[in-house]
């Protein structure tokens, strides 16, 4: 089986998250600057087999679309177009960066790591994610 990437795509960086090969533990990777984004995974999918990418879907809490929407889709017509062998999910990302954070504090990480936004990006992707296989857990 094959890896899936989550990604948490923001204008000036974006986290990443992966899942082991048998998509049974979400991981954060890393994140990156935005403009990297698309040679960054170019470079991962020709290291390690992905099935596909989760990407978080930007609405406001009534449905709305927020600043982000638009060049979230934007990000996954592109994904659709460089990788046609890979699926490409979308699934809500409201509320995960405060979950990120929460779940930062809760875990001991320093203030100090806290304010570094590149950290909570990381975490958002892995909430993501880690939502994303339970959401497919439960329909099986």
């Amino acid at each position: 089986m094959a890896r899936l990437v989550a990604i948490d795509y923001g204008n000036k960086r974006t986290g990443l998250a992966v899942t082991d090969p048998l998509q049974l533990i979400a991981t954060a990777l890393e994140t990156v600057p935005t403009h990297t984004l698309l040679d960054r995974l170019k470079a991962y999918v020709a290291a390690e087999p992905v099935e596909g990418f989760v990407v978080g879907w930007p609405t406001n809490t009534d449905g709305t679309d927020t600043h982000t929407t638009a060049p979230v889709r934007g990000l996954i017509k592109k994904l659709k177009t460089m990788f046609p062998e890979q699926t490409v999910h979308q699934h809500d990302e409201r509320f995960t960066s405060r979950m990120a954070l929460q779940s930062m504090i809760a875990g001991g990480t320093s203030k100090k790591d806290r304010r570094e936004k590149g950290n909570i990006d990381m975490v958002s992707a892995t909430i993501i994610l880690q939502s994303f296989m339970e959401s497919k857990t439960n329909v099986q």
